[in-house]
């Protein structure tokens, strides 16, 4: 109870007892040119903008001595010359305990038709990251409910790994089996421009009660504003954060980079930059790299957010901007392959391409040696596959190509089994598939 007093107290001591108002001076391009707010105003603060119609949240995008321009979170269609422009403040969130198990949008609103306290502080949404010199190393390895991350690409405490997949591939049942396996206090899930159908349907069917009893879920979908879009994603970290901070492990599921870029392009356009990396602005690797260093291991005395962050790549192009700026910030990347789904096996991860820089710390010698001998096989089967289909191959002209086509059915079925047993039961099964070989 005192607790609800509490937040209560905050939340009443943050109401302004007086309100700054300026007027919609210019309409073009998108964005407003406002006048009579330049004095006290940051980059960034959210306004209101009250006209005939109902109210439209904004950003100030820029200052100058002839007003602000303002980016509406909508369309702005039945927005007038004078219109009221009010200040409502710096973009904060004040998350809370009580929102594990609810479904929220990037302002801290409910989606799920039930009421949502915030919590007693504020915090801002783009914070800076731990300091360096005093954030711990990665910790200990997780349990992740799937083989492949359980041995060959392991997933250890405060790691931070990108998940390199098309569209249809499998990325948010894999996403989903990681909400629910994956060894963590709380988990964090930030929705970005999906549709609006696909929300019910991750919350219900791919996280399911087991996932959603843990989990905060953060969304914005594809028809909102690029503000809202941005913002959902700095919301869900600002949230991992509020628990890392209790010294939990936070496990926090990003979907996806990708849209978070596209939709920071879109605001950073309107304010001015310009598009020069394939029509990405200049600002758009910072924003990246500044979102990815806030995960990760924490200070002395704090918790852990161990992120996976998704990519969006066309034709598996790992060299696009947005891929070729996460994959140079994170611990790992783990690429999901479209000719592997294709033929059914689930998830398409393509080992050969993926990697954990976990590794070697992650495993002890033994387990080294079978991550090691098992790439080997893959390997020489990948390098030989195309003659082994067409026949051309004979038994007896390599002995690692007959100990891969022997190894291979076995390993592939690994690659997609699920773990319920453990990690120790995983490099069990993996040494099983691997003893093929040697006969």
């Amino acid at each position: 109870m005192s607790d609800i007093f509490e937040t209560l107290r905050a939340r009443l001591g943050q109401i302004p007892l007086t309100k700054r108002v300026g007027r919609v001076a210019e309409l073009a391009g998108g964005t407003l040119r406002v006048t009579g707010l330049s004095q006290g105003t940051s980059l960034g603060d959210r306004v209101v903008i009250r006209g005939a119609g109902p109210a439209i949240g904004g950003e100030v995008l820029r200052l100058s001595k002839d007003g602000l321009c303002v980016l509406p979170d909508g369309v702005g269609e039945g927005l007038t010359m004078n219109d009221t422009v009010e200040i409502v403040g710096r973009a904060e969130i004040a998350p809370d305990n009580s929102w594990i198990g609810r479904v929220i949008d990037p302002f801290g609103k409910p989606l799920d038709g039930r009421p949502l306290m915030p919590g007693a502080q504020s915090r801002p949404l783009r914070a800076p990251p731990p300091p360096p010199a005093s954030r711990r190393a990665l910790g200990e390895r997780l349990e992740t409910g799937t083989s492949v991350f359980n041995t060959l690409l392991p997933l250890v405490r405060g790691q931070r790994i990108g998940l390199f997949a098309g569209s249809g591939v499998g990325k948010s049942s894999l996403l989903g089996k990681f909400a629910r396996g994956v060894s963590a206090d709380v988990v964090v899930i930030a929705l970005v421009g999906e549709r609006g159908r696909e929300l019910r349907e991750f919350t219900e069917r791919v996280l399911g009660p087991l996932g959603m009893a843990r989990a905060v879920v953060v969304t914005a979908t594809s028809d909102q504003s690029p503000l809202v879009r941005r913002r959902c994603m700095w919301t869900a970290m600002a949230v991992a954060e509020h628990f890392r901070e209790q010294g939990l492990h936070v496990l926090l599921l990003a979907d996806s980079i990708t849209r978070f870029a596209e939709a920071h392009r879109e605001v950073a356009l309107a304010a001015g930059e310009q598009g020069n990396l394939r029509g990405f602005p200049p600002s758009t690797s910072h924003t990246i790299m500044s979102l990815a260093e806030r995960a990760g291991p924490g200070a002395d005395g704090a918790g852990d957010i161990t992120a996976v962050f998704t990519v969006l790549v066309a034709g598996s192009d790992m060299e696009e901007p947005v891929a070729d700026i996460l994959r140079g910030v994170l611990d790992g990347h783990v690429v999901m392959d479209r000719a592997i789904a294709e033929r059914g096996r689930f998830p398409a991860i393509d080992l050969l391409r993926s990697v954990s820089r976990s590794l070697p710390d992650a495993a002890t010698a033994g387990e080294n040696a079978l991550i090691v001998e098992a790439r080997r096989l893959l390997g020489a089967y990948e390098r030989a596959e195309m003659m082994i289909q067409a026949g051309l191959y004979s038994s007896g002209s390599d002995p690692v190509v007959d100990a891969a086509i022997k190894v291979w059915p076995g390993l592939d079925a690994f690659l997609a089994a699920d773990a319920p047993d453990g990690i120790d039961s995983s490099f069990q099964q993996l040494a099983t598939c691997l003893a093929l070989g040697r006969r």
